[in-house]
Order: C-alpha cells, then sequence, then structure tokens
C-alpha cells in the first residue's frame, strides 16, 4: 500500500418499437396523439426518450411497374430513466439496447454500455421483439445501462421502493410510446399491481389513455411508480393489449451493484455492497501458540498449533488458483480519489492495465502512449493509491503458511450465504509492507516498512473468493509511519466466461486511510473490458455483462 502526501510531512410482445418505412410514410398528424404526462411531479426530468433512426436503401415499385431504389427509414424506439440524481447513468431495458443501438440519449453520447442479460446466460429464452426479429435473453433481467459523457442538465433520478407490491396496488406507468420522434411526448397509463409471474416478474393490469394500444410500444424501459409514494417499483419490459410486466427492483439493484459498486452503495443504501463493507467480526489476534478452530465465545488457548482444518485447507488452494489465474490479462481500470466522507471524488484517472506473468503496467485510456510501472499520481494535495493488492492478498492467503488463518461462522449478505474466515500476520511474519511516500516536488522521500496486519476473506458456498480485506496496524507515534494510520483495503472478484470456462478476477478495489486521526483520504478503482490478449471476455457473475459485438 501506497501513501502519499504533498509538503506534509412471459408476455409475448415485447414494447420496443420498431419501424421500417419508406420515406413516402404518412405525416405524423395522422397519428393520434398520446395524452401527455400530467402529474404534479415533472418526469419530464426523470424519464427520457430512446431513439435510433436510420435511413437505408429500400426497394419499391414504382407507377411504371418497375423496380426502383428508394431511401428507406429503420426507426427504433425505447424509453429509458435516470438512475443517479446528475443522470449520468440511464436504466432502459435490454432488448431495447440491443433492437435501438443508440449512440446518444437526448444528444449526450453514450460511453460505456452494461448489460445484465445475454444470448449465452443461462436460462436465456428467444423472445419476439417485433418486426419479425428475435433476441435470446433472460427475461428476469432484461436490464441494460448507459454511462454518459455528460450528465443531463436539469434531469435527475427518483426514488426506488423495496417493498413488494401488494395485490391491487395502484401504480403509473411512465414512458415515451410509439410515434415518430418529433412528436414523442412522455405518457402516463394508469395500472394495478395484478401478480407476479413464475418467471420473477411483476404483471401490472393497466388502460390506454390512447386509442390505438399499439402505440404502447416504445415505452420499455420506462418506470412503473407507486402513486402515493411516487418510488420505483419497477421497469416495464413487455406488454399486451390488457396487461404490462416489468422487472422489479431488486433485479436492478443486484445489476448495477456488479457493474457499478460504488455507485449502487449511493443510490441503494441499503444494500451491503462488497467493495466498500466492513469486516464482520473484531480483529483476530492470535497469541503466539493457538487453536485455528474457531469455537464462537470460546478464547483461545495456550496451547500446541495443529495441523489446520480442512476449510482452511480448501481455502489457501483456491487462493492459489486465483493468483495463478489472473497473471495474464489486459483490462481498463478507473480510479477515483477523495477525501472525509464525501462521496463525490475530487479527482478522477483511468488507465488500461497489461499484466504479463503477474507484472502489471499501465498507459492512460483510451488513446495514451506512454506506459508506467505505477498509476501517475493525481494532481491533488494528498492520496493513496492501491498498488497490486488485488494479485498480492489471494497468493499471501494461499501460499504464505507464516499467515495465521481460521474460519469464523457463515454469515448472508444480500440474501446470500458466504463463509468467513480470518487471518492475521504480526510484524516478525514479515508480510505486509507499508509504504508512506514524502513528496516534495523535486524529489520524493520513501521507505518500505513491514507491519502487522488482519482482515477477513469471504467466500461463497463452494470456498471460491469473493472478497478480501486487509487492515494495517499503524501508530501515529511511530516516526516511521509518518503520521499515517488505520490503512484499509478491501478487493472484490467476480466470474469471467473465457472459452466456455468461468475465471474469477478482481472487479473493484478501495483502498482507504487516516492522517493524525483526523484527515481521511479514500481511492476507489474499478477493473472493466477484461480481454485475454485479444480474446474479449465478459463477466458473468449473474447479471453483470460486457456488450456484445
Amino acid at each position: 500500500m501506497i501513501l502519499r502526501g504533498t509538503a506534509r510531512i412471459l408476455i409475448a410482445c415485447s414494447c420496443v418499437s420498431h419501424i421500417a418505412a419508406a420515406q413516402t410514410a404518412l405525416p405524423s398528424s395522422t397519428i393520434p396523439p398520446p395524452s401527455p404526462a400530467g402529474h404534479a411531479r415533472d418526469f419530464s426530468e426523470i424519464v427520457v426518450p430512446i431513439n435510433s433512426v436510420k435511413f437505408t436503401p429500400s426497394i419499391k415499385l414504382g407507377v411504371t411497374g418497375k423496380l426502383g431504389p428508394n431511401l428507406g427509414i429503420d426507426a427504433d424506439f425505447g424509453t429509458g430513466f435516470c438512475l443517479d440524481d446528475e443522470c449520468s447513468f440511464i436504466i432502459t431495458n435490454y432488448h431495447v439496447a440491443m433492437m435501438a443501438r443508440p449512440g446518444k440519449v437526448k444528444r449526450d453520447k453514450i460511453i460505456k454500455r452494461y448489460f445484465a442479460t445475454g444470448p449465452q446466460d443461462e436460462g436465456a429464452t428467444v423472445i419476439n421483439v417485433g418486426n419479425g426479429g428475435v433476441l435470446p435473453y433472460v427475461t428476469k433481467r432484461d436490464l441494460a445501462m448507459f454511462e454518459l459523457r455528460h450528465p443531463l442538465p436539469h434531469h435527475h433520478g427518483l426514488t426506488f421502493s423495496l417493498n413488494e407490491p401488494q395485490v391491487g396496488q395502484e401504480v403509473d406507468i411512465y414512458g415515451f410510446p410509439h410515434a415518430f420522434p418529433r412528436t414523442r411526448q412522455l405518457t402516463r397509463f394508469r395500472a394495478t399491481f395484478k401478480a407476479p409471474t413464475t418467471s420473477g416478474m411483476l404483471a401490472f393490469d393497466y388502460e390506454f389513455p390512447i386509442a390505438d394500444s399499439s402505440r404502447m410500444k416504445g415505452a420499455s424501459g420506462g418506470i412503473v411508480v407507486d402513486r402515493k409514494t411516487e418510488k420505483i417499483l419497477g421497469i416495464l419490459s413487455e406488454t399486451n393489449a390488457t396487461a404490462a410486466v416489468a422487472v422489479p427492483v431488486q433485479a436492478l439493484i443486484d445489476f448495477v451493484s456488479k457493474v457499478q459498486p460504488f455507485l449502487a452503495q449511493r443510490i441503494f443504501p441499503t444494500r451491503k455492497v462488497l467493495s466498500v463493507s466492513a469486516d464482520l467480526y473484531p480483529k483476530f489476534a492470535p497469541p503466539p501458540d493457538y487453536n485455528p478452530k474457531f469455537i464462537p465465545g470460546v478464547a483461545f488457548g495456550l496451547q500446541r498449533r495443529p495441523e489446520e482444518p480442512p476449510e482452511v485447507k480448501v481455502l489457501r488452494d483456491k487462493a492459489q488458483v486465483l493468483a495463478d489465474s489472473i497473471r495474464n490479462y489486459i483490462a481498463v481500470q478507473s480510479f477515483e480519489w477523495g477525501s472525509g466522507d464525501n462521496e463525490e471524488s475530487v479527482a478522477e484517472a483511468e488507465f488500461q492495465v497489461r499484466v504479463v506473468d503477474g507484472v502489471q503496467v499501465f498507459r492512460r485510456y483510451p488513446d495514451g502512449k506512454k506506459e508506467y510501472e505505477e498509476i501517475p499520481n493525481p494532481r491533488w494535495g494528498s492520496w493513496i493509491l492501491p498498488s497490486d493488492d488485488w494479485s498480492k492478498l489471494p497468493k499471501m492467503v494461499g501460499t504464505e503458511f507464516r499467515l495465521k488463518v481460521r474460519q469464523a461462522a457463515d454469515v448472508v449478505v444480500n440474501e446470500r450465504r458466504m463463509k468467513v474466515f480470518q487471518y492475521y500476520a504480526s510484524i516478525e511474519d514479515n508480510l505486509c509492507p507499508f509504504a508512506p511516500v514524502d513528496n516534495y516536488g523535486f524529489f520524493a522521500i520513501s521507505k518500505t516498512v513491514a507491519v502487522a496486519c488482519y482482515g477477513e476473506v469471504w467466500t461463497d458456498e463452494d470456498t471460491n473468493i469473493i472478497r478480501i480485506s486487509q487492515s494495517l496496524e499503524l501508530s501515529d507515534k511511530l516516526k516511521a509511519y509518518r503520521g499515517w494510520e488505520d490503512c484499509h483495503v478491501v478487493v472484490t472478484y467476480g466470474w469471467l466466461r473465457i472459452a466456455s470456462e468461468p475465471q474469477l478476477v478482481p472487479l473493484t478495489i478501495y483502498t482507504e486511510a487516516r492522517y493524525k486521526k483526523k484527515e481521511i483520504y479514500w481511492c476507489r478503482g474499478q477493473f472493466t473490458d477484461y480481454q485475454r490478449f485479444g480474446s474479449e471476455v465478459k463477466i458473468i457473475a449473474n447479471g453483470v455483462q460486457s456488450p456484445p459485438p
């Protein structure tokens, strides 16, 4: 860990709308206008239209009876809504994103796309998306997210309801139904909750405020809002003549927590986000001789240390496999730096990281030429830089038998059972380095020292590592630490599919340190866009996807 300071010492009809029309299409005045949303809250600042209009050549039978070329319009329409307060992220349906493939939302460029499902997912079924098109995906994860280059001005997100809807509960559905782009209007559809579907969706009975019910198409990706609380209950996915089906909010929480965990922490505060969650148990600090078997309520006795239990041996084997599997890859690593309790970052950077035989090098993303052995310093007063803890921590757990490890009691996190292991290393074990740096501009002073450390390893029920934390035992009274204390790092891991085989890779890294008991500095890092030396791969951990080709 490196710390630095400056001069501081179900329904078959999908509701994405697709139009393929000739240039001589009917004027928009012939289209029955939808009734605009008339609610007290201005939902036009939350819900946005998604358009994709392309001019394509077509063949038309002319008056003379001869075939001749004609310029046609190929258009797909859907709906999206702001996820966050700044409206930097737009949520819509997966099938909308794949059918429309928009490049912009309200004239702002889309710079990243995240998908909650895909054609290769287990349980994916072929869905009719209209106009003769079909698309395989998992309907209960019919979600996609667009990251915009700039936040949409005068737009913002809305709060979400985690309560299960009750039968007969009155809701409003907001979307931009089918019409040509210049005449589409935000429309409210009154509805009542009917029942959950067998596939995990939410079904609603709703009323058409317009004469032609086919005009509901194009509202896919809109929001279902509780009429009393004005909180989002679901994301509209499918419709037929009398019923609408929505993806529940819980599926959205699971999706965003995987692709943007730090964002999810702000939007869904009740969700336990693994990348920043605190350890579950008090510090494990065993005496020189100890029994590694965890017995709740029983203190450690002074006795000869026996052979490690089978569960710890399995953990060490899994950690070694993880460390070996992430020695060669390419990814994009984004960083945010900040201080105090403020969630807003004061500095951001994005790099492509290339790891060859466990050694990482960086270059500015996307078009940087110069390579760095470590991340360049942010232009900010004091900061903390995560090193290669994503690699060193599983290697330490897997191979360093000076590390004292025990299994604690299992826990349930976000309705998922996890195994928890605790570890500890003393200064004499020399396993945890600490490198404070004093930067004076023209030169820097640094010295790596060994410190005691402890942490937790969280795994799934098959002992696959999901999270590793490490805390360094520092004291501002020791000169070697230069006033830094309470340093803490958390790394999370998720699954990739490479050549049809799943593999764990690092997803996030969060580092935090306290300076002289009052100043807190943090750095958040996230890994995306993995490649295996030319072969693109995708995250498959129950909903995290890279964009399909």
